[in-house]
């Protein structure tokens, strides 16, 4: 699969508040949904569209998944559910990881998967919390990257 990887317009922003969702319920349905659809959409357009690097992954006009990241910390990085284990993350992150020296994240830390794959491309445990400090109060992982080490 060519996967073409491109900054973010707004006409994509619908599609990937969209992912954002789907991804999220298919990939950690014991999350608790604390945002409505229309929430997310703000939430796309007004904070990340406007102060991140928004990346999206495309295979012709379809969105296949987004990544964004600012300041040395990934802070979305989400695949369609029908577009998973097909490169499309992998794609991303190395997108994201040739345009910042050293990358850290945030991932729940029942994310076994996100864990999985994150750590095989070389990130490492660098702290956990009972989940306090994030909006779902559920436990989590900082992970961190140098990249090039």
């Amino acid at each position: 699969m060519t996967i073409e990887i491109a900054n973010a317009i707004k006409a994509d922003l619908g599609a990937i508040a969209k992912i954002h969702r789907t991804a999220r319920q298919a990939a950690m349905p014991w999350l608790p949904e604390i945002h409505s659809a229309e929430e997310d959409q703000w939430f796309f357009k007004n904070i990340v569209f406007a102060s991140e690097t928004l990346l999206v992954a495309r295979k012709a006009t379809v969105i296949l998944g987004f990544a964004s990241f600012k300041d040395g910390w990934l802070n979305q990085l989400y695949v369609a559910p029908a577009h998973q284990r097909k490169g499309v993350g992998a794609a991303l992150l190395a997108a994201v990881k040739s345009a910042s020296p050293a990358l850290q994240l945030w991932t729940f830390q029942q994310n076994h998967a996100a864990r999985r794959f994150y750590a095989a491309r070389g990130f490492v445990e660098c702290e956990r919390t009972d989940g306090q400090g994030n909006e779902e109060k559920t436990p989590d992982i900082r992970m961190d990257c140098r990249v090039g080490f």
